[in-house]
């Protein structure tokens, strides 16, 4: 398999898929996914999910971008089938978003008609833009700068109108601009019995980590102990995050 540009989406097809993936990254790493999440999204392809990674650039206006998103990642589907790349029609199509990525697939779920088998939200924030943005504060006092919906307002779509019923929550140890409780809070109000959080070990930047390469040389030094630990290590919070995801998606499948 290989990456391939479709209708401006980064798509990983493997031969007999079984369930589609859409794929929405964090603000700023969100304009090359199959760069950034590329461990991550290969591990799903190579497990026998269709990959469907949409990048976008991160504005005040999340509900453009949500918009923008959606009709990219649907254009690219459409294209898809109808080129016979995905042959059978009617896949499950499930939502996965880290950080800005979650919001997007929850005002997704909240105010367009998708169908979705569940969604996948890694290390959802949803932060004012005074507490997201760098050097807002002094722009802000001059003239009122806030993400399009606001906090308040996107907490009460997701209450009122979400409709994605089975939701996987991850949340990270070390994150300190998680707000992934305060979310299952909400979305337990509407789906009492179908949201699973789990906790795992790692930070904001997990789900980015790659493929670390260390080629340890003819005589074992201290630098290569301390190499090999550190991709240990890595390896530790990247696989717990692959096996939690994989076995939600497919809870009596093998994972290797």
């Amino acid at each position: 398999m290989e990456w391939q540009e479709n209708s401006g989406n980064w798509v990983l097809i493997p031969s007999q898929p079984k369930a589609v993936i859409h794929f929405l990254g964090g603000a700023f790493v969100a304009t090359a996914p199959h760069v950034t999440y590329r461990w991550l999204l290969e591990i799903l392809a190579n497990q026998g999910y269709a990959v469907i990674a949409t990048p976008f650039v991160n504005t005040l206006d999340h509900l453009a971008m949500a918009k923008n998103v959606l009709s990219s990642f649907e254009n690219c589907l459409n294209h898809l089938y109808a080129s016979r790349i995905l042959r059978k029609k009617s896949l499950p199509i499930y939502g996965i978003g880290h950080s800005m990525g979650c919001k997007l697939h929850l005002l997704i779920g909240s105010l367009f008609s998708v169908k979705r088998a569940g969604n996948i939200l890694i290390s959802f924030n949803n932060f004012a833009a005074r507490d997201a943005i760098p050097l807002v504060e002094q722009i802000s006092s001059v003239v009122k700068v806030e993400f399009t919906p606001s906090p308040k307002i996107t907490n009460s779509l997701i209450q009122k109108r979400y409709r994605i019923r089975r939701n996987l929550l991850i949340k990270f140890n070390d994150d300190n601009i998680d707000q992934t409780l305060r979310l299952s809070d909400i979305l337990r109000l509407r789906f009492p019995s179908m949201v699973t959080v789990h906790r795992l070990k790692g930070n904001h930047l997990t789900p980015l980590g790659q493929d670390l390469s260390w080629s340890v040389g003819q005589v074992y030094t201290p630098v290569d102990a301390i190499g090999q630990w550190l991709k240990q290590e890595v390896y530790r919070d990247l696989n717990q995050l692959k096996r939690e995801i994989l076995l939600w998606l497919n809870p009596l499948a093998p994972i290797s």
